[in-house]
């Protein structure tokens, strides 16, 4: 698998050993599973000292067994999804109860500063961000249940929406208010986005929530001087009592999201299964062939 993730795991003594997994997208599903299962998973898969930058780790998970403490951060997954991020939650403190269970915003710089080591070696620091295009009305991309996207509502009525598979719109900084000039516009928006940001240029204030991470999201002040920013992480409803324009289709967030969310974890277990089978087969018949 090309998606990739840093995991981290502090024993009781303090110390930390690194791992690496190829398996990123999805990677907040595994962790219904509990800690043993996760801790069994990392077999083989040690790193000593390389870690995935800020943009090549699309997951992360830090295992504090001392103190029990869980933090994670993923870039897709239901984790990701407005319709199934509360399920999600539900569900890992169910299968690792007496645990603090935390979402990194900044990702693998967080899981660094968690033990003590220097965010900035994993920091790219581009000079400009990876510009999201807007999205049309009936935009493709915008098709589905769970489409994405990031929202961006401005005070005086006016609606957008970009592409989530860029850097977030709101590390464009003040440049992001020329580009809205010729965005195109959408009445209102009733999609199950993933992100989102409310401008009220009069005021300078903005407020941004995104329930993907989102590099170095804690230092997006900087990128706005002399505006109000305000980071209200995964609360999207706050967005929803901001605007009028944006308010998402009302959905399930109870029992049907956790069975939306179990089939799927279900799923991924067999196909996890069926590549260890084939890695196993693989290995078999090369040994064989040596022995030959």
């Amino acid at each position: 698998m090309g998606d990739r993730a840093n995991i981290l795991v502090v024993r009781e003594s303090g110390t930390h050993e690194l791992y690496r997994t190829g398996w990123a997208v999805g990677i907040d599903l595994d962790l219904l599973e509990g800690p043993t299962p996760v801790l069994a998973m990392l077999s083989g898969l040690r790193q000593d000292g390389w870690w995935l930058d800020e943009t090549m780790a699309q997951g992360g998970i830090l295992l504090d067994l001392g103190r029990k403490a869980l933090l994670f951060f993923a870039w897709e997954g239901p984790s990701t999804q407005l319709r199934h991020r509360a399920a999600v939650f539900e569900l890992i403190r169910a299968a690792w109860p007496g645990w603090e269970v935390r979402w990194l915003y900044d990702g693998s710089a967080e899981l660094r500063e968690y033990v003590g080591l220097d965010p900035e070696y994993v920091r790219c620091r581009d000079p400009a961000p990876s510009v999201a295009p807007f999205l049309a009305p009936g935009d493709e991309d915008l098709a589905g249940p769970d489409p994405g996207g990031v929202v961006i509502t401005v005070s005086t009525g006016r609606c957008h929406v970009a592409s989530d598979a860029f850097d977030h719109p709101v590390s464009e900084g003040a440049a992001l208010l020329d580009r809205l000039a010729d965005a195109p516009g959408h009445g209102g928006c009733h999609l199950h986005v993933s992100s989102g940001i409310h401008i009220d240029p009069e005021r300078r204030h903005l407020g941004w929530w995104s329930l993907y991470s989102s590099p170095q999201a804690h230092q997006t002040p900087e990128l706005w001087p002399g505006w109000t920013v305000e980071f209200w992480q995964d609360d999207w409803e706050r967005h929803v009592r901001a605007s009028d324009r944006f308010s998402p289709a009302a959905f399930d967030a109870g029992e049907e999201a956790r069975a939306a969310v179990l089939v799927e974890a279900g799923q991924r277990r067999t196909v996890r299964a069926r590549n260890r089978a084939q890695v196993t087969r693989l290995r078999t018949a090369r040994a064989r062939s040596q022995a030959r």
